[in-house]
Order: structure tokens, then sequence, then C-alpha cells
């Protein structure tokens, strides 16, 4: 890539235009362009390590409220089987309430 130059000469009363390479030799890659290449992927993979990371959370939350559902009603069910075996509800009772935590 070629940039213009410009150098301002006071003493001499003039201005000195030059053109030439902006970086190194202009062959190749310089020092600076490999560290910024490196630096560059690095910062891309950061970014689509957030990004899984944001997607794993997501789903993992949405997986966790369902669990939650499900384990209630499981709570439920259990509280339902000890009341039953104490014998606090008969089995019409208990076949009914099942029913209706299992709809």
């Amino acid at each position: 890539m070629t940039v213009l130059f410009c150098n301002i000469d006071f003493d001499k009363g003039g201005v000195l235009f030059m053109m030439g390479p902006m970086m190194g030799s202009g062959y190749g890659y310089s020092g600076y362009s490999i560290f910024g290449m490196f630096l560059g992927l690095v910062f891309f993979v950061l970014i689509i390590a957030g990004v899984a990371l944001l997607i794993y959370w997501i789903i993992k939350q949405s997986s966790q409220e369902k669990g939650g559902q499900i384990s209630s009603r499981n709570k439920s069910i259990e509280i339902l089987k000890e009341r039953y075996a104490k014998g606090e509800i008969n089995k019409e009772e208990y076949e009914k309430i099942k029913k209706d935590l299992l709809a």
C-alpha cells in the first residue's frame, strides 16, 4: 500500500512530498502486521467463544426452568404417595388427585 507523506520544512521554506510504502519495505509482512494478524485472530476466537457461551447459558437456563416444573410435579406426586401410604387419603381420592396433577 502506498501512502503520500508530507513533510513541512520551515527552515528551507518549502514542503516536501514523498510517496512510499506505509510500513516496512512494502514486500511481505513486517513485524507489526504479523502481531496485528495474531491479535485479530485472538479477538475473533474470543468473540466466537463468547457467543457460544451465551447460547450455552440460554439453553441451560431454559432447561432448568423446564426441569424445575417437572421436579415440582414429581415432588407433588411423592407427597401424594406419602399421604396415601399414611392413610390420610383413600384410593379414590389418591386416583383423583393424581389424575389432576398429571393433567
